[in-house]
């Protein structure tokens, strides 16, 4: 694997530089988008306590209706599912093992969601739901494992091939020039 490039996306340094900045670029506004979603104070009559038992308030969903129950999941599972993607490819690295970018991936979101619903427990409206934390991690999860790998195979292929490019103006008017092949380096 000597001509695999084991860090970036391939192609020129600033090209790669400018895939990071971009990734960090829409990782940083969609946690703004979602920091401020999720502590903006909500106006409500009374507030619950704290719901701290594991899929109890999935299982209360379910029990009011269908429609209820996907529109409260997909409320929890839906917000956090872009830093599934957007974390590894701020990351920048195609060489990484899947395992380990996942692991990396849903610790990062695990804490940043955490976080989110302590801070927000103080705000008013809001209350600290572990179910919440439960969704926003499957939803990482769930998007990481349906883009992240497939994405990165396909971007080690293209590196594995070499850059392309178009024929310069004298390769496209003579094409009886001789060309060099590339060498490896030998180990």
């Amino acid at each position: 694997m000597g001509g695999v490039q084991r860090l970036g996306y391939g192609g020129t340094p600033a090209l790669r530089h400018r895939y990071r900045v971009a990734g960090c670029v829409l990782l940083a506004a969609h946690v703004l988008v979602v920091g401020w979603l999720a502590l903006r104070p909500l106006t409500a009559p009374w507030v619950s306590a704290a719901h701290m038992e594991p899929l109890a308030t999935i299982r209360a969903d379910l029990a009011l209706s269908p429609w209820e129950a996907a529109r409260s999941i997909g409320a929890g599972v839906l917000p956090f599912a872009p830093l599934g993607v957007l974390l590894p490819w701020a990351g920048g690295r195609i060489g990484a093992s899947t395992l380990g970018s996942l692991a990396r991936t849903v610790f990062t979101s695990a804490m940043l969601s955490l976080a989110l619903q302590v801070v927000g427990s103080g705000v008013a409206g809001q209350v600290l739901d572990v179910d919440a934390l439960l969704l926003n991690i499957t939803g990482v999860t769930a998007a990481h494992l349906a883009v992240v790998p497939a994405v990165r195979a396909r971007l080690r292929r293209r590196a594995e091939a070499g850059p392309t490019r178009a024929p310069r103006r004298e390769e496209a008017e003579c094409p009886l020039t001789p060309t060099i092949p590339r060498v490896g380096i030998a180990p």
